[in-house]
């Protein structure tokens, strides 16, 4: 299996997992000792909107690799009827973005450029 010939969405899908992953155990490190505030800090985070606002950051910024860019621009313009009723089109597609980012780096086993990129974004 080519990990660039992975469909988007199936990326984003793997991402997803990662992303909240290293974000609940960012959190947990934290100490925060209750579930309820885990949680609304959590969506600090995990929102389409603060994932989009988050990855056009490390664009503008200059952090992402070319290949990088490569699959979040494959995954921004993949077609999709669908988002969430709670943010527009666009976000939505800057959100996969960034979690097809994380999936493409798992399957080429860039684990070390994943922590390089959730640090950058939890850390900033």
């Amino acid at each position: 299996m080519k990990v660039v010939e992975v469909n988007s969405l199936v990326l984003a899908y793997l991402g997803d997992t990662i992303y909240e992953n290293y974000v609940r155990h960012y959190l947990v490190k934290k100490n925060i000792g209750h579930v309820d505030l885990l949680q609304k800090e959590a969506v600090r985070y995990v929102s389409a909107k603060n994932q989009a606002s988050f990855l056009k950051k490390l664009i503008d910024d200059g952090f992402l690799l070319d290949d990088e860019i490569d699959v979040v621009k494959r995954a921004r313009n993949y077609k999709t009827t669908s988002h969430p009723k709670n943010c527009d089109v666009v976000t939505y597609k800057y959100a996969t973005g960034l979690e097809a980012l994380l999936g493409y780096l798992d399957l080429s086993g860039k684990k070390e450029r994943i922590d390089e990129i959730m640090n950058y974004i939890l850390e900033g």
